[in-house]
């Protein structure tokens, strides 16, 4: 009698191109990134290289530096742009030194699908960042907790976001910050039940439609814009 074994393939790895213009940096990078599983295919040290190597590779996700030549302003967001609009199913996580939501909405701008901004000082917290790469090679979004923070935590004249429990006010954020709902019972040891209940009392509060996943995001980013 023959005994058949299922042969179960590896998981594919995600192929990442890293866009940083200071060789430490970017090694650092690339080495957390290899050593967490990930497969780097593709290294720029200018905007323009990063378009190109991304068009050429056509990873799973690509991160970057805001900040990079040649004009060392925002080149790494305009490529990051550029990428979104000629390769949509490549994700792109934004990497910044400074705290600027403005950046953060312009990125997401019609979708937040696929779409990542982490401060650079978060790097060092390999779960945070690790967890980003995935999320947004996925096709989800994850946005930096301290961008979130200012934007909930804003001065604005008496609203919606007032009538707000503690508790809905953290589920907002964590639903800003990109998480599943299954994500944010993890983070608040909570049930998915009750996040589903949650959410669905935070979007009849806003005045906000019930989204899938994947749209909500944009739908509290854009509602949390609005109402400063």
């Amino acid at each position: 009698m023959i005994a058949y074994v299922d042969v179960v393939s590896p998981p594919r790895q995600i192929r990442v191109v890293v866009g940083e213009d200071q060789p430490i940096v970017r090694e650092g990078i690339v080495h957390v990134l290899q050593d967490s599983g990930f497969e780097v295919v593709g290294t720029a040290e200018n905007a323009r290289d990063l378009v190109r190597i991304t068009g050429a590779q056509r990873p799973d996700v690509v991160v970057t530096d805001i900040q990079m030549p040649p004009d060392n302003t925002d080149d790494g967001l305009r490529a990051a742009l550029e990428i979104r609009a000629t390769v949509p199913s490549v994700g792109v996580l934004v990497l910044s030194q400074f705290l600027e939501d403005r950046y953060a909405m312009d990125l997401v701008a019609d979708s937040a699908e696929g779409v990542g901004y982490l401060l650079k000082e978060n790097i060092s917290d390999l779960r945070m960042f690790t967890e980003a790469v995935r999320r947004v090679a996925s096709g989800g979004s994850a946005l930096d907790p301290n961008v979130v923070a200012r934007l909930v935590g804003r001065k604005r004249k008496a609203g919606p976001l007032d009538n707000l429990t503690p508790r809905e006010r953290d589920v907002l954020a964590l639903v800003a910050e990109g998480r599943s709902n299954a994500g944010v019972a993890q983070e608040l040891v909570v049930s998915v039940g009750a996040v589903e209940r949650h959410v669905t009392s935070i979007f009849d509060k806003l005045g906000l439609h019930q989204s899938p996943e994947q749209h909500r995001v944009l739908a509290v980013l854009k509602y949390l814009r609005a109402s400063i």
